[in-house]
């Protein structure tokens, strides 16, 4: 684990990483010090999208992080870009207010009802879920458009237990259409990339950190770098053992890593 301490950019998922809810965990803030003493940089890599980049900055505020929109790459800024790679004439946002609001701040045609000239559906992890939006969904995935989806997390963690995220919505509406979302975020590598970039840093000098096997280290390790397993959210052991993606290293918590990189 000496490696670590050669680590310059931390690429850290959030829920079950860093915190649980509104409980930030022993170890985080001295952590984040840590890298900035040590000539380095975090970027807060959340498939949530659910909330937008200011909403994470109060959240973390109130927990006596300070950050800005800088310290952030969220499943919403990789589907943007996809989105507009792809030119969709027009969007039915399936999310919550703040995920709609973000399309359309980023130029996006989106639009909130069934119209004939609907050519993709974009769905996010919607905490406002209505029934309304599964059956648009399911004549919309009828009609053949193209269906995206901002990741496959099959929970959120909570101080109760877990929630249905998106990936559980989109097992759902599979059952229902037997169509399957083209998922942007984590485990696909396009957020490490764009954290890469934006940052200046080589993949020798990145790690990712997070709670989730399938997700956060299957896209380091789908990027081709460093990952860290924490046993402190959704991810187990016996998760790491019984899959094929394997992280390089498994540490019990934020805290764990601090006292490493120190």
């Amino acid at each position: 684990m000496e490696n670590l301490k050669n680590k310059k950019l931390f690429l850290l998922d959030m829920d079950g990483t860093i915190y649980l809810d509104n409980d930030l965990f022993d170890g985080t803030i001295d952590f984040l010090n840590k890298v900035k003493e040590k000539g380095g940089r975090y970027i807060f890599m959340t498939n949530n999208s659910s909330k937008s980049v200011d909403k994470y900055i109060e959240k973390l505020a109130g927990m006596g992080i300070v950050a800005t929109s800088d310290d952030f790459v969220t499943s919403v800024n990789a589907t943007v870009i996809y989105l507009k790679e792809k030119n969709y004439k027009k969007l039915y946002a399936f999310g919550t207010k703040s995920f709609k609001e973000q399309l359309k701040e980023n130029g996006l045609n989106i639009t909130e009802k069934l119209e004939d000239d609907i050519d993709c559906l974009v769905m996010g992890f919607d905490t406002e879920l209505t029934f309304q939006k599964l059956e648009d969904a399911c004549i919309l995935l009828n009609r053949g458009v193209d269906y995206i989806a901002t990741n496959p997390d099959w929970v959120c963690p909570t101080w109760y237990g877990s929630v249905p995220d998106c990936g559980s919505v989109a097992s759902m509406l599979y059952n229902a259409t037997k169509r399957n979302p083209r998922f942007i975020g984590k485990p696909h590598p396009e957020m490490v990339y764009l954290s890469m970039e934006k940052c200046g840093f080589n993949k020798e000098e990145t790690v990712v950190i997070g709670d989730r096997v399938y997700t956060d280290i299957a896209s380091g390790v789908n990027a081709g770098v460093d990952t860290i397993l924490v046993l402190s959210g959704e991810g187990t052991i016996k998760d790491a053992e019984e899959s094929d993606t394997k992280p390089k290293y498994i540490i019990d918590n934020i805290r764990k890593v601090y006292d490493i990189i120190k």
